[in-house]
């Protein structure tokens, strides 16, 4: 007798461990579909904010932002960001694994994250160096990319990145920056734009140093040469 009420202890003890990991399996499940259902809805609508865009409005009581359209940005503009941030952009489908295999190669001293990467981190999760987030990007990364076109993900990116504190999107930087739409944009300005993307709150593009100018000019130079190889034709189509 005394064996079988440590059995029936023993199971009553057991069923709130079984009801908690249901419960966090049902709950890890309707995150997986809540995050699906908005890596298709934002192929066709645009995010209205992120979480680094919110944490930043509330610190700064505003932030400065306008959505526009890729038709709207001038196309050496989009051609300056990826030559600057991912020159592999149309050829990989979200890790660039020859960039991450340079970075290995090096001891890690330079990042390798793709405009697809940051789209992902900037969208759909938060900044910082956490492994949880890198994991998230990692997972949500190659599904964006396949429910995605690659001019969707330049167009998402050039309007979430930040170009100065509270300054996001490059409607809101030209205007910042050059007094100018974002559509009139020259080869320099656009250069010069994409050079401060790495490190926004430390760089000027209205008011650039020598390095900064340099790394311009670099960035003008693989524009043109993408423009010329066909490398371009993935979101400029």
């Amino acid at each position: 007798m005394a064996k079988g009420n440590k059995s029936k202890g023993n199971k009553e003890r057991i069923q709130p461990v079984r009801f908690l990991m249901r419960w966090a399996l049902r709950g890890v499940m309707i995150a997986v579909a809540l995050v699906l259902m908005l890596i298709v809805l934002f192929r066709f609508v645009n995010p209205p904010t992120t979480f680094y865009i919110l944490s930043e409005s509330r610190r700064l009581g505003g932030v400065e932002r306008e959505w526009i359209g890729m038709e709207n940005i001038a196309p050496v503009m989009a051609r300056s960001a990826v030559a600057a941030e991912d020159a592999n952009f149309c050829v990989h489908w979200g890790f660039d694994m020859e960039a991450i295999r340079a970075v290995l190669e090096e001891g890690a001293r330079r990042g390798a994250s793709t405009i697809s990467q940051q789209v992902v981190k900037n969208t759909y999760l938060w900044h910082g160096r956490s492994w949880v987030r890198k994991a998230l990007e990692g997972l949500i990364t190659p599904v964006m990319e396949a429910v995605w076109t690659k001019h969707r993900v330049l167009e998402v990116y050039l309007n979430v990145a930040e170009f100065d504190e509270g300054v996001f999107g490059v409607a809101a930087a030209s205007r910042h920056y050059f007094k100018k739409e974002a559509a009139d944009l020259s080869a320099r300005e656009a250069a010069l734009l994409a050079a401060i993307l790495p490190n926004p709150k430390g760089r000027n593009a209205a008011k650039p140093s020598a390095a900064l100018r340099k790394r311009a000019a670099s960035i003008a130079d693989g524009a043109a040469t993408i423009a010329r190889d066909g490398r371009a034709i993935c979101f400029e189509d």
